[in-house]
């Protein structure tokens, strides 16, 4: 097969991709957010949420885990890509839907950027762009270029890397817990390496309508207490035998253990979000099915909060801490779709 040249740039890029010493990922030298990030943070210590087995429940004690990223899928790479621009890349205007919860363009989309399903895409179309140069992390939802150089898309948002700061609260972002996709995204070189230092993210079909920290946004009318709110962090149970599972997997079962995952965007139960690449062994990626929602649990992380309106993170602590606030209650006013296939749900399109 021959590899879209955009697509041979993210894994080339992606091959710079390491874990300093503080145990901040970086991508060729540019930190994805620092250390105390609490994307970067462990939670194998932290107590289970007292809502896990509602949570587990409504999202599919007995579904299994998918892996929605590999290599190809339908003609075309299969995940949400990414690339890395310098400080010369050439800045393009951007108009959005919702532009009042967007931060304005414009944006350095390089012109053969790669776009979540391809071009001819009709579901999420992701563009995330890494300016290393500048330490910002560019994300757009439901992207289409027009003809003069500029894009038209759902929402947008930029941010900074280097930094803990998080969306206003009720903003959405790429997507729809208002939280940055590529923190969360599984990446073949970190496995390569051996290590994912970092919580990943994943979907689930029903949440409620609100969102707790990290997260800043809701996307459901739903109000029962057994649907997980935006922005709740899952883990693999620690009891869960690794041992029969290909390395690869192991490396990221490892890593839902000790970082877990975060609910970000409504989808399909337990859908685990990566980046496309070449190099993965897709019979091995879907040994990650052999996982239901009964071996994970929903884990307390409110101890770690230091402010509402930053995602610096506590260093951990061991379980027995105090209970979860209660989660924040979103005040966006916009009507929101009960879609599951679009990032946020909230732009029409075939049900897929």
């Amino acid at each position: 097969m021959v590899f879209p040249r955009a697509w041979l740039l993210v894994g080339a890029l992606a091959a710079a991709i390491t874990t300093n010493g503080w145990g901040s990922p970086t991508l060729i030298g540019c930190p994805v957010f620092p250390s105390t990030n609490v994307w970067n943070t462990a939670i194998d210590t932290l107590p289970v949420d007292p809502n896990s087995n509602a949570y587990v429940a409504t999202i599919g004690a007995a579904k299994p885990v998918h892996p929605d990223f590999g290599t190809v899928y339908n003609g075309t790479p299969n995940g949400i890509p990414f690339v890395a621009v310098g400080g010369s890349q050439a800045k393009v205007p951007v108009s959005f839907s919702y532009a009042g919860q967007s931060d304005p363009g414009p944006y350095p989309i390089p012109p053969d950027v790669p776009i979540e399903g391809g071009p001819q895409a009709s579901g999420d179309r992701h563009v995330l762009v890494l300016d290393c140069t500048a330490g910002k992390l560019y994300e757009i939802f439901a992207a289409y270029p027009n003809s003069d150089g500029s894009w038209t898309a759902g929402s947008g948002a930029v941010f900074d890397v280097r930094g803990n700061s998080l969306r206003p609260s009720s903003w959405t972002s790429a997507d729809a817990a208002g939280l940055p996709i590529l923190a969360g995204l599984v990446r073949y070189d970190q496995v390569n390496a051996g290590e994912i230092a970092h919580a990943l993210r994943f979907t689930a079909p029903q949440t409620r309508n609100t969102f707790i920290w990290p997260a800043r946004h809701q996307a459901s009318s739903l109000g029962g207490t057994q649907y997980p709110p935006m922005g709740q962090r899952f883990r693999l149970k620690a009891s869960v035998d690794t041992s029969r599972f290909g390395p690869n997997v192991q490396i990221i079962l490892r890593a839902l253990k000790k970082y877990g995952m975060f609910l970000a965007d409504n989808g399909s139960s337990w859908f685990l979000s990566g980046a496309p690449d070449p190099r993965w062994n897709d019979d091995e990626l879907h040994q990650l099915s052999l996982l239901h929602g009964s071996d994970f649990e929903a884990v307390d992380e409110s101890s770690l909060m230091i402010d509402p309106n930053s995602a610096q993170a506590r260093p951990p602590t061991p379980a027995g801490s105090p209970k979860a606030t209660a989660p924040l209650q979103s005040r966006c006013a916009r009507p929101r779709s009960e879609r599951i296939d679009l990032a946020h749900s909230v732009l029409p399109a075939p049900l897929i």
